[in-house]
């Protein structure tokens, strides 16, 4: 398993730093050397990722205010007759499990069936939290954003088919041994071996980075 660039980690953490730091002081002084460390993280950053200064910057503060914690994505694992359900990207035309950035007022469980059904269209109720990973640590696409991940196994309750919503471009069931392009900055094969692990072993406990 690779973790992301020393580079990258020690950007995130200063831009975090001077992001907190700007919302908790009230002394002019450090604003001032608090937003300068800010644009030199964000540099930084533009030129790890090959991006415009500008775009890391609003991408990093993008919903932020206080106390600066990683993002939680969430991920769903509907598994039906030894296949499971993926959903085509918009962004990248990549696949991945059915998810997204968890939405305030609903559990890490009601977002994974949320998402299910937005993207997918069939209802279903989460079983286990059979993984719980910090981004940075495994073996995704870098990103200057910080994620927890909330893996879920989930049973379709109803008898709907799948239909794609209109977030995602398609939804479909697949084996492990037809797997399409991933979208690995959503999720990678290991993500799917877990799930059909933990499908068949109820009782083994939750992965999760050390």
């Amino acid at each position: 398993m690779a973790d992301e660039s020393i580079w990258l980690n020690h950007a995130k953490r200063l831009h975090a730093l001077a992001t907190t730091g700007l919302e908790f002081t009230d002394s002019y002084y450090e604003k001032d050397r608090y937003e300068e460390i800010q644009s030199i993280s964000a540099a930084l950053l533009a030129d790890l990722s090959d991006k415009k200064v500008e775009k890391i910057a609003a991408s990093l503060l993008d919903g932020i205010d206080g106390y600066v914690t990683p993002k939680t994505d969430v991920r769903a694992a509907v598994i039906r007759e030894h296949k499971i359900l993926l959903v085509q990207e918009r962004t990248d035309k990549k696949w991945a499990l059915p998810g997204g950035y968890a939405d305030i007022g609903l559990s890490a469980a009601e977002n994974a069936e949320k998402e299910v059904w937005e993207e997918a269209g069939i209802r279903v109720k989460t079983t286990k939290l059979y993984a719980y990973r910090h981004k940075a640590k495994g073996e995704y696409k870098a990103d200057i954003r910080d994620f927890y991940k909330a893996f879920f196994l989930c049973d379709q309750i109803g008898e709907e088919d799948v239909i794609a919503g209109s977030e995602v471009l398609d939804a479909r069931f697949f084996s492990l041994d037809e797997l399409p392009e991933l979208s690995t900055g959503r999720i990678v094969l290991s993500d799917l071996e877990a799930a059909f692990f933990h499908s068949n072993e109820q009782s083994a406990p939750t992965y999760y980075d050390i």
